[in-house]
């Protein structure tokens, strides 16, 4: 009999009334509960959750509940439920957070198709607790920790493939009062083949506790933070060459672990302490300090380092109470003040940002600039209002700005760049008004983030081309690529035309971002496809003549141009124009058959030289058609056998049809 596929493993201390839920999340996964093995171990439980836990196991066969003494923290039920686990993945559960009803089963589908050996489902805060949301933007079947933002969150509540973590021999480390997690799921993360991310089901509930019980809230000594900081510096430096991808994975440590550290050295209450460990935090800062982390961080943890590096003591005291009393809140549910996050005033000057943090230009510490630019993390904010296509140009309005810089001496451009080129053409876009566009609009003025654009087509090659702004104001220059924001009127449809020189075009959004391009000359988008023969049957009101239907979803071609063609021996051809009828592009052709001779019928869009054409189709229900034209019998039948309907049309010729029916008597 096979075995479960996922072993859930809840590591429980004192988690009433919050265990109920948890647990009973997991009973009712729509994987089924046979597929499901919930291994809770209670870790020396005094208020209830022991009981509470052996209740539960009652009406679930697969639930198996382990009570031990207390060990201190979460690192050793989770290792000895590893120890029992027998499905072939394995997903940790805090006893105070729930999973959605479907979870397990999309989670272990993306695993399966994907052969992923992570698995992250995406994780909604509950009661004011903070979730990562950046590595949860999209649907990745298959990412790594370099090229997305998985590393963001090392929580276990993820699904893992244990086949993994029996080959790697990974554990908790019992070492860690804090983060002990962290080792396990960066090195599970760092050997995956392959890691999933679930970000259209909100698959984890992080639920905050009432009583601000929940481990993420909770106080450790600096000691503490310092030891994880150094436990993951090192593992991350032992498993990953110096460089560009070890500088990704470092960053996260010097924003998160080493700002948690320098938190809690704020509350040391002996400055010998302090000192001491103030020194200790520089040598680890120095050890992996490098110019390529540097140009990642934020500029607060450049000053952040600059100070600690110093070991300058009461500057950086008084940027933690600088950033607390604006309301800095740290990873996961603790929050540092209780008032909203502040941003600092910013100073521009010779086309760069400087954040105003504390001791900006201190004539006696002399701290660089460089500690205070922000002009990196500036964003740009944007919106497409509409985006017209015509047979000669595509028309852009919206607004763009970068935050937080006010928009004087405005100087936007719009910018086309052909994919897999250096080919780049800048065009000048008319400002106009916008006000009102943003909440932070009081403290910033943006009342000149409006634009107005026209593409014109004629000058464009073959290729496709990615539309961007590049926004400045005040000598600073910030670049964004249009389409992710736009108004609801801007249609994400692809639009396609055939211009009067004969180009194809086509005004798409790209995926996952929805992003604008021009496609010409049919690079990804073809027009053929967009011509389709629907049918054809002989009109009942004029004879001798085709009526031929169909679909053309093309948004615009050259008068005329789109025809009904009957080609015939020698070239001769007739064509009949096609006009749609309706908004969905449907057209119906009267084409005259009543000319002697074979022809062939096709559905053709002709522009200056250059031609596209579906073949109307043979049509095994249209029978032979005969009338009487200057009193003499006239037929036109189709021909078998033929891919393209062909009908061929001549006069009876009586002595012939006489004796074919004297043949069939």
């Amino acid at each position: 009999m096979p075995g479960p596929d996922v072993t859930v493993i809840i590591a429980a201390y004192n988690a009433m009334p919050y265990v109920t839920g948890s647990v009973t999340s997991v009973l009712d996964q729509s994987l089924g509960a046979d597929r499901i093995e919930l291994i809770a171990v209670d870790d020396g439980s005094t208020d209830g959750t022991a009981e509470e836990l052996d209740r539960l196991a009652e009406r679930a066969p697969l639930m198996h509940v382990i009570h031990q003494p207390n060990s201190g923290g979460p690192a050793g039920p989770r290792n000895l439920g590893l120890d029992r686990a027998a499905g072939r993945y394995v997903y940790f559960l805090d006893a105070d957070d729930r999973i959605g009803p479907e979870a397990l089963e999309r989670m272990v589908a993306a695993a399966d198709e994907n052969g992923s050996d992570v698995v992250l489902g995406r994780i909604v805060g509950e009661g004011g607790r903070r979730a990562p949301r950046s590595m949860f933007k999209r649907d990745q079947p298959r990412t790594d920790v370099f090229s997305s933002r998985v590393y963001w969150t090392l929580n276990p509540m993820k699904l893992f493939r244990r086949e993994l973590i029996d080959r790697l021999r990974l554990r908790f480390d019992t070492g860690l009062s804090i983060g002990e997690d962290q080792p396990f799921v960066a090195t599970a993360y760092l050997e995956a083949a392959a890691i999933s991310v679930v970000a259209d089901y909100d698959c984890l509930y992080w639920v905050a506790r009432e009583d601000g019980n929940n481990i993420t809230a909770q106080e450790h000594g600096t000691r503490m933070r310092m030891d994880l900081f150094r436990t993951m510096a090192e593992l991350v430096a032992d498993r990953v060459p110096a460089g560009p991808d070890r500088d990704a994975l470092m960053h996260r440590h010097f924003a998160v672990e080493l700002r948690d550290a320098v938190l809690q050295l704020s509350r040391e209450p002996r400055r010998d302490v302090q000192e001491k460990l103030l020194h200790e935090l520089a040598d680890l800062v120095a050890l992996y300090w490098t110019d390529g982390l540097a140009a990642r961080l934020p500029a607060v943890v450049r000053l952040r380092c600059h100070l600690i590096g110093r070991a300058l003591l009461d500057e950086l005291l008084t940027l933690v109470h600088w950033e607390l009393d604006r309301g800095a809140a740290s990873y996961g549910i603790t929050t540092l003040a209780a008032t909203a996050t502040t941003l600092p005033e910013i100073q521009v000057e010779g086309g760069r940002a400087y954040a105003l943090y504390p001791y900006f230009r201190d004539s006696t510490l002399n701290i660089p600039d460089d500690c205070y630019d922000l002009t990196a993390e500036l964003g740009v904010r944007h919106r497409v209002d509409s985006a017209v296509l015509d047979a000669t140009r595509l028309r852009l309005t919206g607004h763009a700005y970068i935050h937080r810089i006010a928009t004087r001496d405005v100087t936007t451009e719009l910018v086309l760049r052909k994919r897999g080129t250096d080919t780049e053409r800048r065009l000048a876009v008319r400002h106009t008004p916008a006000p009102g566009i943003d909440k932070d609009s009081d403290l910033h003025d943006y009342s000149a983030a409006g634009y107005e654009a026209a593409i014109e087509l004629a000058p464009l090659t073959a290729g496709l081309w990615d539309i961007s702004l590049a926004v400045g104001a005040q000598g600073i220059v910030k670049e964004a690529r249009l389409g992710s924001g736009r108004a609801e009127a801007v249609t994400t449809a692809t639009t396609m035309l055939v211009t009067d020189e004969g180009t194809a075009v086509a005004l798409y959004t790209t995926k996952p971002y929805g992003n604008l391009t021009l496609d010409v000359g049919e690079t990804r988008h073809r027009v053929t496809p967009r011509l389709r023969v629907t049918g054809a049957q002989w009109s009942t009101e004029t004879p001798a003549t085709l009526v031929v239907n169909g679909r053309c979803t093309l948004n615009g071609w050259p008068l005329g141009a789109l025809t009904v063609r009957a080609k015939g021996a020698e070239g001769v051809e007739r064509a009949v124009p096609v006009e749609p009828s309706s908004a969905k592009g449907a057209f119906t052709a009267q084409v005259p058959c009543a000319t002697a001779g074979e022809w062939e019928l096709t559905l053709r869009l002709a522009v200056e030289g250059k031609e596209w054409s579906v073949p109307v189709p043979a049509q095994p229900s249209l029978k032979p058609a005969r009338w009487r034209r200057f009193g003499m019998p006239w037929y036109a039948k189709p021909l078998a056998g033929r891919d393209v309907l062909t009908l061929r049309v001549g006069r009876v010729e009586l002595l012939k049809a006489a004796r074919a029916r004297l043949k069939r008597r």
